[in-house]
């Protein structure tokens, strides 16, 4: 295999790694349900019991006693912490009262921020209670759950979560650290230089069982992104089905529409056509009246042109919803507008993201747009030049495509009436090409724009929404 295929395969395999991982973002109703049962109803009365038992064993109770000065200088820095943490959590705790009149982004950021540091005080706690040994280390594991329980995003939640794994770790290595300082104190002063209650415990956790619990809590927070991996896939999947529905009800909708208008129109012009060849027919007489019936025929036949082609133009016909992905309908639209055989002397330079969003829609629609605007890039350069043609994420999850040609350009008092029906600068154009482009981007929500200078080329811009519903134009 050469090393264009092999590369070829490579980033194929990554852009399907990649559209698995990414994560649709949650609604914000998802994320205040989440924090009104979750983090209010039930993590806020048990954390504030919580507080009120650390205050008591950290100022009042006489928990911690002949420590060395190493251990009394880390409950000292914790005391000081904990306080900072303890004026935190009653703001956090008003926020969360309060939530209905505060804006989602910022007590979004107030929750994970907490829920980092709930991570740095309990690892704080593990400090001075054993490290690696202590018994808290359990609480990690639940700290780890409900993380997964309140934050939507998986890419925010794993990263929390292996923050507090990486917080129980730090604890940890520091109580080693604090241990080797108390063996230095007792080579320098002795034993009896520490008081009469103090004892040396060495630590008597294993290399094996450490390993076993960091192993523990790694495995917990690649479960709990898991789920809510599989939970954010069911959900795209009901948001996508129900968007399959609506369009294809309105697809439906439109086609019928579209045919009760042929129907219409098309008839009474028919028997108008009719008449007038008859009427011409009969009469032998009055070259006049015969000129007036060969123009009615001739702006009748026009008429029925200009129907057949708003039909088109419209694209108001039932049609197949289907996840396309715009990387493959480039590259097919290529294929039609600058096919093999053709002795065309443009060269096509590709720039695709990997792993782009499919998009909700019927093909037809996004064919058209891209076939139009190559068409009119292939003309413009009379069939040589350098064509640029690229795909990139968007904003806001959308999708942004670039078609770029080497062409002369288009005049600055043109640019505004391009996308106007029926207005076109070729001698056998319809003028219905970029109106389709403009319309069916239109249809989904999306954005067309046109920049150009003469001489230079010029270049057109489709931002695609990936998630949107198709407007029905009256």
């Amino acid at each position: 295999m050469s090393f264009a295929k092999t590369w070829t395969a490579t980033r194929q395999m990554l852009a399907r790694w990649r559209r698995l991982a990414n994560s649709p973002p949650p609604d914000e109703a998802v994320f205040l349900q989440r924090v009104r049962f979750v983090e209010r109803g039930v993590t806020l009365p048990v954390k504030a019991v919580m507080l009120l038992l650390l205050v008591y064993f950290l100022f009042f109770a006489h928990w911690f006693v002949n420590l060395t000065p190493p251990r009394e200088d880390a409950l000292n820095g914790l005391r000081n912490f904990f306080l900072v943490y303890l004026a935190l959590n009653v703001g956090t705790g008003i926020m969360l009262w309060g939530m209905d009149e505060i804006s989602p982004r910022l007590l979004e950021r107030a929750v994970y921020s907490m829920a980092i540091l709930d991570g740095a005080v309990l690892a704080a706690l593990t400090l001075v209670t054993g490290g690696f040994d202590s018994a808290l280390y359990y609480v990690f594991i639940g700290l780890i759950i409900r993380n997964a329980a309140i934050i939507p995003h998986a890419d925010v939640q794993i990263v929390v979560n292996l923050t507090v794994s990486v917080c129980y770790v730090i604890a940890g290595l520091l109580d080693v650290a604090l241990e080797k300082m108390e063996q230095q104190v007792v080579r320098t002063v002795g034993r009896g230089g520490l008081g009469e209650g103090w004892s040396e415990v060495p630590t008597q956790i294993s290399a094996e069982s450490l390993l076993l619990r960091v192993l523990l809590l790694l495995l917990m927070t690649l479960c709990c992104y898991g789920i809510q991996m599989l939970i954010d896939r069911q959900r795209e999947k009901e948001v996508e089905e129900r968007e399959f529905a609506l369009k294809e009800h309105q697809l439906a909708a439109a086609g019928r529409l579209a045919a009760e208008i042929a129907h219409q129109l098309k008839n009474p012009l028919g028997i108008i056509n009719n008449a007038a060849y008859t009427l011409q027919k009969t009469v032998k007489e009055g070259k006049t009246i015969t000129q007036q019936i060969a123009i009615i025929r001739e702006e009748v036949d026009r008429s029925d042109r200009i129907i057949t082609e708003l039909m088109g133009y419209a694209r108001l016909a039932e049609g197949k919803v289907e996840r396309v992905l715009i990387t493959e309908e480039l590259d097919h639209a290529l294929t039609l507008v600058l096919p093999e055989g053709a002795k065309f002397d443009i060269q096509v330079h590709r720039d695709y993201d990997l792993g782009l969003p499919p998009l909700l829609g019927q093909r037809g629609h996004f064919s058209e747009i891209f076939t139009n605007l190559l068409t009119n890039a292939r003309e413009a350069m009379d069939g040589r030049g350098d064509l640029f043609v690229s795909a990139h994420a968007g904003p806001d999850l959308s999708v942004e495509i670039m078609i770029r040609d080497t062409g002369p350009g288009i005049p600055v008092d043109k640019l505004k009436q391009i996308f106007e029906p029926y207005f076109t600068t070729k001698a056998k154009g319809t003028g219905l090409g970029l109106a389709i482009v403009r319309h069916n981007t239109d249809l989904y929500g999306g954005t067309v724009s046109v920049e150009s200078q003469l001489g230079k080329g010029t270049t057109f811009t489709i931002k695609l929404p990936v998630r949107s519903l198709m407007r029905l134009r009256k």
